[in-house]
């Protein structure tokens, strides 16, 4: 090594121009202190390409940020427009008679779709909501006016009943691993199967049943529209599910949950303790659900509520809730309750006939999906 080198390595013969070093040199203060020179670097193209490229925000990615921020936004502007619109066309849409239709048609379908809304949002679906109502609704009417239970009793035993099929889902999942979509399919037919065995295809009328049972049917002017105690019911009912889903650690377990079982798992979270506790609670909400049934048909049918498995998936999913879980509201599952109301109701006024409501609201679900792909692609 020649002096005067400070033992670098010699540079090759045929190598490029000089490059500064990565490193800043040290410099050797007067004190003897090693000292490093501090130099500002200017960053490379690379980089200023990509911290632009960040940094960039068009009004279409503004807006993605914001519906997937709040995902209820979306069915608000649907439902207000397609109020509009329908009370543009027609205007007995807008009648307060026309209303109350609506808002009692709703009631039901609300009221199982926040059960629906709580499997989803762990990343679940339920396919048997609709026939465990019905199972519930029969055995309440049944213990009732067949075995002269009194009907608190049976408002009870109708509550263990839907507890006992979301128990038996839940456990299916947890336990079992399988599917919830090829849980619930196949828990659909048993429930469907326990009630006609169970009520012997017979209907309870009203009349012959407690006036407790029918109670939720009874309706009171507001605001000149007539609502019943269903309504009131459902709508408390979102009240104390959006405070339980958002102001306690079980609503943000399910939340985790939903959104990667995996993470909440290495959090802490006991993950089949949480699905199991939402299968259960399901169960309770659409015996809830039952009773209301029974006041707004005045009767309890093994044949109500078929299509109540579909129009609960469809209000959740046009309501904002993503399937993959993690992301979602139950006020907006009230707005696509209603979304699905007033549409059907507006095409009815319209004159069109039952399978173009049905076309329409299948175009709503595709639609509803394709914009929360699009949400789901936004940059975290």
């Amino acid at each position: 090594m020649r002096a005067g080198t400070d033992d670098a390595p010699p540079r090759r013969p045929d190598a490029g121009p000089h490059r500064p070093p990565l490193v800043p040199p040290l410099q050797i203060h007067p004190n003897g202190a090693h000292v490093t020179q501090h130099t500002t670097e200017p960053p490379t193209s690379a980089l200023d390409l990509a911290e632009e490229f960040l940094d960039r925000t068009t009004p279409l990615s503004r807006i993605r940020n914001t519906l997937h921020r709040h995902p209820a936004i979306s069915p608000a502007i649907v439902l207000v427009v397609a109020v509009i619109v329908f009370g543009l066309l027609n205007e007995r849409f807008l009648n307060p008679t026309n209303l109350s239709l609506i808002t009692q048609q709703v009631a039901v379908v609300g009221t199982i779709a926040v059960a629906q809304t709580l499997i989803i949002l762990t990343a679940g679906i339920d396919l048997s909501v609709g026939a465990v109502m019905v199972l519930s609704s029969m055995v309440i009417a049944q213990t009732t006016v067949q075995m002269g239970l009194p009907a608190v009793l049976g408002l009870f035993l109708g509550l263990v009943v839907g507890m006992a099929a979301g128990a038996l889902n839940g456990a299916l999942v947890t336990r079992l691993k399988l599917p919830p979509f090829i849980v619930t399919l196949g828990t659909l037919n048993i429930f469907l199967a326990l009630t006609l065995l169970y009520s012997g295809g017979a209907t309870v009328r009203g009349g012959e049943m407690p006036e407790l049972l029918t109670w939720t049917g009874a309706t009171f002017p507001l605001f000149g529209v007539n609502i019943t105690v269903g309504v009131i019911m459902m709508l408390l009912l979102y009240v104390v599910m959006s405070y339980v889903l958002h102001k306690t650690a079980w609503g943000r377990h399910v939340y985790a949950v939903g959104d990667d079982r995996e993470s909440a798992r290495l959090a802490g979270i006991s993950v089949n303790r949480v699905l199991m506790s939402v299968y259960l609670a399901a169960g309770a909400i659409i015996a809830i659900g039952a009773w209301i049934q029974i006041g707004r048909s005045n009767a309890a049918s093994p044949n109500a509520g078929a299509d109540l498995n579909l129009d609960s998936i469809t209000a959740v999913v046009i309501g904002g809730t993503s399937l993959f879980g993690g992301r979602g509201t139950v006020w907006g599952t009230l707005l696509g309750a209603l979304i699905v109301g007033v549409f059907r109701n507006g095409l009815a006024l319209a004159g069109l006939d039952v399978l173009w409501q049905t076309f329409a609201v299948g175009v709503l679900i595709v639609v509803a999906v394709s914009v929360d792909q699009w949400i789901r692609k936004v940059r975290a």
